[in-house]
């Protein structure tokens, strides 16, 4: 065995929900006494890992097979296999790759560091899946990959049964945060320097619905909701109250729960940005039914027109799902109107892949490969002429915008920098004379358009100094200098790129 302080590397698939969960295996390994590793082998691998794909265990297993030979090579080496497809598999994945060393599922990911070192000492591997929340994991320890932007949970788990999604029984029912602790990490964030953060959900404006009946649920969480607004508005609100935050985000939503008081919440919240990802999947109301969505075209783009008439600029994206079961040309002809109507900024789209347990995943009219990759090629083709186009409105306008680490991959080339608009846009923008640091602000002249990305290559029109670039200052001195840093927007949009990929609110993943 090892001796000395051991190192950890954790491997993120999927949502955002599980990106911050890493971020709290991460916390709460560093407070076990852990460090993260730099170039060599960690000491333990961690997987975190998501069931939303067919082939997901496929890719697990794989890359469990690459590791093996590294772990027979470096006595005390250990593996652990966590997040969505550890809550599904179980057992399976110590009985397919028996050199793991711990599984947890979702509801326990607190109790990975005693798992590790009970498998140490007893020199067999660990399985704990419990089928309920043991502890809320914002309560746990987190190392937070951004000290400019951070997520903030509001609930997990989901109450919809969306007939495509297995995250329901993967994650189980929601249950809500009370409006005093979130809103007290929220200070506590911006103490620290944060300067954005993004509400978390499943599904994140059904807030409030958590507690049950409101008559019955917590003081703090009926004076959220007076004047008949719902929690989730009064949650904005309560946001625009805290002093020093910028910029508040929040995903993914569902069109079910969006309700006009959460459009005027938005719309009358400073730092609430103009932003918005409101998932479609489908066009078309037959297949909206199949999938279980409980909206319907007329009703989505009614949402989309009231927050545009409320937000002129807000920037509104969208999943789409092509190919689901029984999904006529006709009915995919109705997703390419909405999206002529809605005219979004950018889309996360799918093919649609089966999830196994899933209802759809068993129905009649599975489409074959061929008609699905065509109706996705017209998809992107319609979708990017039309984020292009709207990105080709913001010429000439002047952005503020905060300076990111880890967006922009050609900066060094281009000698750029790179961050979001208020409105999430990205701009690669051109670096001004004084310095500049990720969590500072710098307000810039659009310049050129392209479709997923804006260009400043104006001198800047002014720089502002913050406290997030000053606790990115600060941690640099701490070791943490080159770390690649995390985006809290919308995910990459048009095709989706290779595995591990983070996406917006996985309850909406086909």
């Amino acid at each position: 065995m090892e001796t000395g302080t051991r190192t950890y590397e954790i491997r993120t698939y999927g949502c955002q929900m599980n990106v911050h969960d890493s971020e709290r295996l991460s916390g709460l390994l560093e407070s076990a006494g852990y460090v993260r590793a730099g170039d060599g082998e960690p000491d333990v691998v961690v997987f975190n890992t998501c069931a939303v794909r067919e082939n997901a265990d496929n890719r697990l297993y794989g890359n469990l097979g690459h590791l093996r030979p590294v772990k027979d090579a470096r006595p005390g080496m250990q593996i652990a296999v966590g997040g969505c497809l550890a809550q599904k598999d179980r057992d399976t994945i110590v009985r397919r790759a028996p050199w793991v060393d711990v599984v947890f599922g979702t509801h326990n990911i607190g109790s990975l560091p005693a798992l590790l070192e009970r498998s140490r000492v007893l020199d067999e591997a660990q399985v704990e899946i419990e089928e309920s929340l043991v502890t809320f994991p914002s309560t746990l320890p987190t190392r937070r990959e951004s000290p400019y932007a951070a997520w903030v949970s509001i609930s997990v788990g989901c109450n919809n049964t969306c007939t495509f999604c297995i995250v329901p029984s993967l994650r189980g029912k929601e249950k809500d945060r009370r409006p005093g602790e979130v809103l007290a990490e929220v200070e506590a964030l911006v103490a620290e320097g944060v300067l954005e953060i993004t509400l978390l959900g499943q599904n994140v404006n059904a807030y409030g619905s958590g507690f049950g009946a409101l008559s019955q649920a917590p003081d703090d969480v009926r004076s959220m909701a007076s004047g008949k607004q719902s929690a989730f508005a009064g949650l904005l609100r309560a946001c625009g109250d805290v002093a020093g935050l910028e910029r508040v985000r929040f995903t993914s939503p569902h069109p079910k729960d969006f309700t006009d008081d959460v459009i005027a919440a938005m719309a009358e919240t400073p730092n609430v940005m103009p932003s918005l990802h409101m998932p479609l999947q489908s066009g078309s109301d037959a297949v909206l039914r199949a999938m279980r969505r409980s909206y319907r075209q007329e009703r989505y783009l009614g949402i989309i027109e009231k927050v545009r008439a409320a937000i002129p600029d807000a920037a509104i994206t969208t999943d789409i799902i092509v190919g689901f079961p029984g999904e006529t040309e006709a009915d995919f002809e109705q997703t390419l109107h909405v999206v002529r109507e809605a005219r979004f900024a950018s889309a996360f789209t799918f093919q649609y892949s089966k999830r196994p347990g899933t209802p759809a995943a068993t129905m009649d009219g599975q489409l074959p490969k061929k008609v699905v990759q065509e109706r996705y090629e017209r998809l992107i083709a319609l979708q990017e002429e039309i984020s292009w186009a709207e990105n080709r409105k913001q010429l000439g306008r002047t952005l503020e915008v905060l300076v990111a680490e880890g967006e922009g991959r050609k900066d060094d080339a281009t000698r750029r920098l790179s961050g979001r608009a208020a409105d999430n846009r990205l701009v690669h923008f051109k670096a001004p004379d004084e310095p500049v640091r990720p969590g500072d602000m710098v307000t810039v002249e659009v310049t050129y358009a392209a479709p997923h990305h804006l260009v400043a290559d104006k001198p800047a029109v002014g720089v502002r100094r913050t406290s997030a670039g000053d606790s990115w200052e600060r941690r640099q001195g701490g070791g943490d200098a080159g770390r690649s840093g995390v985006s809290l927007g919308m995910p990459s949009i048009g095709r989706p790129g290779r595995e591990p990929v983070s996406a917006p609110g996985c309850s909406t993943r086909p």
